[in-house]
């Protein structure tokens, strides 16, 4: 087991970074939460991630971050494409909570330093999110799987879409078995976690989050087969499990995969091509074509986006566009020339699935869970820190001695 050398403080910074991007619209929760209320909670717990990261970092001392460097630059380009004002004045609002978001990561970078240490931060914090889902569940089962969402599985304490849940619970169970696999963790403690985000999981009848989780899980376990023997344990296991689940209980995975929709339902990816085609012939000016209209809520003509690349293109433009695909194409380039790792696998998940996520879901151009997995992605590609050129504490420099000249009578 490796030491741990990060400030315990760094978790709670952490923790509140993901409360911030839980969002505030939702199923109903069991006792009615205004979301002006669910607003300032999240706002504020950005605030006093800022405030807390740059309580335990004042001498600003920062890490160099490709990750971070591409989002402040995308961080300008919002800026400029929301200066104009024409997605209303929330869009600047929108900016100065990204630039928290973003300056928070700079002040936490000093902390990279390839080990898992962020790992462990996201697992814990985001599985006590669905503890919160698990205990909704168990208090009210109506409120936690309605008939709205067709009996998809929401929080029922805290307003929490069916996708929402299926993301977190999936990213836990990749980095958990990772884990696991690299003798990071006990396997009864990884059970304790594994278990319970998988029944969630598949209560949710999230198709991205599955899948995203599976190919994610085989190209970071691809990674590690050369030079680990549990990983080739564990690969030949999840294969032989995948034949038997293939030929024994077809119809029940095809079932529970169409979700009782119809083929032109299915095919239509439950109407988001609609929005996606409406999206692609709406008449746009040059400008807007390059910088986008400003942030908004990822929504066109009053409906949900739900496509990454799409709902950039729309509020940040191509520039914004090509400076999402420098952050996938950098961080990949980077996960693929590091030799094999945990930590390298780790990264590899990551990437991997916030790329299939992003087909289906929106996050990579604004503050959002997906930015701090690619946050947590870069933290495992950074160099060690014995090998950063951090300047030296001020009581350890050197003094220079001077020779003594004697005098001569």
């Amino acid at each position: 087991m490796e030491t741990d050398r990060t400030p315990r403080i760094i978790g709670a910074v952490w923790g509140l970074l993901i409360l911030n991007t839980l969002g505030s619209t939702g199923a109903k929760t069991i006792v009615p939460l205004p979301r002006s209320l669910v607003q300032m909670v999240t706002m504020g717990a950005l605030v006093a991630a800022f405030l807390l990261a740059l309580l335990v970092n004042l001498r600003l001392r920062i890490r160099p971050s490709a990750y971070v460097f591409l989002l402040t630059l995308l961080l300008a380009a919002s800026v400029v494409s929301s200066a104009r004002l024409e997605s209303g004045g929330g869009s600047l609002f929108r900016c100065a909570r990204l630039a928290l978001f973003v300056g928070t990561l700079w002040l936490l970078s000093r902390w990279w330093d390839g080990r898992v240490t962020f790992v462990r931060h996201h697992i814990r914090m985001y599985f006590a999110v669905l503890v919160t889902v698990a205990a909704g569940l168990i208090v009210s089962p109506g409120a936690a799987m309605p008939g709205e969402y067709q009996g998809r599985l929401v929080g029922a304490l805290w307003p929490l879409t069916p996708p929402q849940i299926g993301q977190y619970a999936a990213v836990i169970i990749g980095l958990t078995v990772l884990l696991a696999v690299g003798r990071q963790t006990k396997k009864a403690d990884a059970a304790m976690v594994v278990v319970p985000s998988l029944v969630l999981l598949v209560m949710t009848h999230t198709r991205t989050a599955t899948l995203g989780l599976l190919v994610g899980l085989a190209l970071a376990i691809s990674s590690l087969v050369l030079t680990s023997g549990a990983a080739r344990r564990f690969f030949s296991w999840v294969v032989l499990c995948a034949a038997v689940a293939a030929v024994g209980f077809s119809s029940a995975v095809q079932t529970w995969f169409l979700r009782g929709q119809s083929q032109e339902n299915f095919a239509s990816l439950t109407g988001r091509a609609k929005v996606w085609d409406a999206l692609r012939a709406a008449p746009r000016t040059p400008s807007e074509d390059v910088f986008g209209v400003g942030l908004g809520d990822k929504s066109f003509g009053g409906l949900p986006i739900d496509n990454s690349w799409l709902a950039v293109f729309h509020e940040q433009g191509l520039l914004g566009v090509a400076l999402v695909v420098a952050i996938v194409v950098v961080m990949g380039g980077i996960a693929l020339l590091r030799p094999p790792s945990l930590p390298r696998a780790c990264a590899i998940f990551l990437i991997s699935y916030c790329a299939i996520a992003s087909y289906t879901e929106v996050g990579l151009g604004d503050a959002s869970p997906y930015l701090l997995h690619l946050a947590v992605a870069a933290s495992l590609l950074a160099a060690p820190a014995e090998a950063a050129s951090f300047p030296p504490p001020e009581g350890r420099r050197r003094r220079l001695t001077l020779p003594r000249i004697r005098e001569v009578a």
